[in-house]
């Protein structure tokens, strides 16, 4: 049997309520209207823009639809990329595609618009075809969800269900023929969905999942690392990148070196107290190395496995760039101490902080309280920056070097460019 899902779009795929609720606040501030409490902001989410606007904002037909056209004065011109990718979405859709399903959309909101929230956050490599009203077309929800299935498909002889988290996509699938998924985790309640006659209920995009793909393998996620010398802005920028991760719908795990789980944080502790000032450099790189295998195999791996995108505030090009440079014990010689450790577990992208290392030791110094490699004199920390360089030189292919003297703002968008456009390559 051929198995075919069409999902809603608003409160099923994305979490639209910021942009979409910015713009009935636009809308009613030019049009002189009180700005709508939260409880009837949450109404705006699923019904058509002029239904909204009349039933929940005391409108007539006539300024319904100038609300509506102002309301989308804001939001094509950026509003509709104020939104955010629901945990888990992207991993549902790429089970979906690898199980063979057929994937479409049939939303209320605008084609256009749709089609270009859904490219903007990558997720139309998954769906085959995009389904909302037009100018020429004010098609009700039975006639989207028909027209997104397949030519000459029909609920007889193929497997449809119609993914939806409002009465009016559970109503839509009952007039197009097909069967019904309520989720809930978007605008709506269970007891709207359950009340509107949903085939089946789901209150989490992981049901969803076990649902429609009972047994499935997750597809792989991907592993990430950031590095730079101590006061590149490291902190900063992995705090931005969280936001930006999540934004687009990659289910991010975060997690640093030395650390990361409880063996290897104890590892951390040792190495670097400022006390163990007689360590030898040999010792140190052991160390390391003995943290970041417990790393590897507890933390790294199976969240990969298990589908997740990982961050790891710094990895192995730290213990050869800080102890094969900045100790003088070799690039080399410090790789081959990490071989075991590491044994081919490697990000698929690391973000280079590149900024020199006089200007991030004045940074650093300025903040807080210096760590044992930290207080190591002027040339340890040239020659760390050097064994940096090296590195990026070996593998310039999965590094991501940003110049790290610029804004926060600009180094951060320039990160999130490049480190999303790499996640969605590896899809």
């Amino acid at each position: 049997m051929r198995k075919c899902v069409i999902f809603d779009l608003d409160g099923t795929l994305t979490q639209s309520e910021e942009g979409i609720w910015n713009g009935v606040r636009y809308a009613a501030r030019k049009l002189g209207f009180p700005e709508p409490d939260t409880e009837t902001l949450h109404k705006f989410i699923g019904p058509p823009l002029g239904y909204s606007f009349r039933e929940f904002m005391g409108m007539d037909e006539a300024m319904a639809e100038t609300a509506t056209t102002t309301y989308r004065e804001y939001y094509n011109a950026g509003g509709l990329f104020e939104n955010r990718v629901y945990p888990g979405v992207r991993r549902l859709l790429r089970t979906l595609r690898q199980e063979g399903w057929y994937i479409g959309v049939a939303t209320g909101k605008p084609q256009k618009t749709s089609e270009r929230v859904i490219a903007h956050f990558g997720l139309d490599r998954f769906i085959e075809k995009i389904c909302g009203p037009t100018a020429d077309h004010r098609a009700d929800k039975i006639d989207l969800i028909r027209n997104a299935l397949p030519e000459g498909w029909n609920a007889e002889t193929d497997e449809i269900w119609m993914v939806g988290d409002r009465k009016f996509d559970v109503e839509g699938a009952i007039g197009a023929g097909v069967k019904s998924i309520g989720v809930g985790y978007g605008y709506g309640s269970e007891e709207e969905l359950r009340t509107s006659g949903c085939t089946h209920y789901c209150a989490t995009v992981q049901d969803v999942i076990d649902f429609l793909c009972p047994g499935a393998a997750a597809p792989v996620g991907a592993f990430l690392s950031i590095e730079g010398l101590d006061g590149s802005g490291k902190g900063t920028q992995i705090r931005l990148l969280t936001d930006v991760i999540d934004r687009y719908g990659f289910e991010l795990q975060l997690t640093r070196e030395p650390g990361g789980c409880p063996i290897s944080e104890k590892l951390r502790d040792i190495i670097l107290d400022k006390n163990n000032a007689e360590m030898d450099d040999v010792t140190e790189a052991l160390l390391y190395a003995a943290s970041r295998a417990q790393h590897v195999r507890e933390v790294i791996r199976p969240a990969v496995a298990a589908g997740r995108v990982l961050l790891c505030d710094r990895f192995v090009d730290s213990s050869v760039a800080y102890q094969g440079g900045g100790r003088q014990l070799g690039v080399q010689r410090v790789l081959d101490i990490n071989a075991p450790a590491v044994d081919g577990t490697m990000p698929m992208a690391t973000v280079y902080l590149d900024v020199d290392h006089e200007t991030s030791m004045a940074r650093r110094a300025a903040a807080t309280e210096l760590d044992r490699l930290e207080l190591a004199g002027d040339s340890f920390h040239a020659r760390t920056e050097a064994g940096y360089r090296e590195l990026i030189q070996r593998d310039p292919a999965r590094f991501i070097v940003v110049d790290a003297t610029r804004t926060p703002e600009e180094i951060g968008r320039e990160i999130a460019e490049k480190v999303i456009a790499r996640l969605m390559e590896a899809e």
